[in-house]
């Protein structure tokens, strides 16, 4: 019992701590407080610290140097495949050159896997696209149902679909980054309507097993939303 209440405390701190080092509240300029301090100002044992310090260092975030103590890595360090490292770093700051950068990881990952999807998906995989994108319509019909969680199921479906073990290590990934940066692309494709016809052809090309179409009618999708981010940059650019 004491070994899981250390292990949820080292989490609790790994959590705050990582989310203070992304927002630059600790940096090398700032430097990172002692063990010490940070026992009082989470009010944990020595034990959970260490256990938090050695996560954010697996996550690349801080490293443990002789005479110099704890350093904050610079963020091209971090680990940005990490889910938890992603997740901080959007909710810190949605960047829209974050964003911009998950685009293009995205362009250059998601419509080869739609051409593989075309032809490798077995046809229980190719339902659950289906069953996505019946989501996403149903949302359409009904405002209690989420058109969001539609949306990131119907894409890592995809990288399901594809039946390469390296795309599908992207999955959580993929859908971690979802979470924000649809939420930010999503007004500028207008109705609900319109996203599930784009959706759908994709889908259709897929299930027809035209990989080509599937590859074209996804990096279609994906393009759309980095001209919308472009934009949006463009504007804070200007201001």
């Amino acid at each position: 019992m004491a070994l899981i209440e250390n292990l949820n405390l080292s989490d609790r701190v790994t959590q705050e701590l990582g989310r203070a080092i992304i927002s630059g509240k600790y940096s090398n300029d700032s430097g990172f407080p002692s063990e010490a301090k940070m026992c009082e100002d989470y009010g944990v044992s020595r034990t959970s610290i260490r256990e938090a310090v050695k996560m954010l260092g697996a996550k690349g975030l801080i490293t443990s140097r002789p005479r110099k103590g704890i350093v904050v890595e610079p963020a091209s360090k971090w680990n940005l495949y990490d889910t938890s490292v992603l997740k901080w770093m959007l909710e810190s700051s949605p960047s829209l050159l974050v964003l911009r950068e998950f685009l293009q990881m995205r362009m250059a990952i998601e419509p080869q896997a739609a051409a593989l999807a075309a032809q490798f998906a077995t046809d229980e995989q190719i339902k659950q696209i289906e069953l996505a994108l019946n989501g996403m319509e149903a949302a359409g019909n009904d405002p209690t149902l989420s058109l969001h969680e539609a949306d990131i199921a119907f894409h890592t479906s995809i990288l399901a679909a594809s039946n390469n073990r390296f795309i599908l290590q992207l999955r959580d990934f993929v859908s971690t980054a979802l979470n924000v940066s649809i939420q930010h692309t999503t007004p500028a494709k207008g109705s609900i309507k319109a996203i599930v016809e784009e959706h759908d052809k994709v889908y259709r090309a897929i299930s027809l097993r035209q990989p080509e179409r599937a590859k074209s009618m996804t990096a279609y999708l994906i393009d759309e939303a980095i001209i919308f981010i472009d934009a949006e940059i463009a504007k804070q650019e200007q201001k």
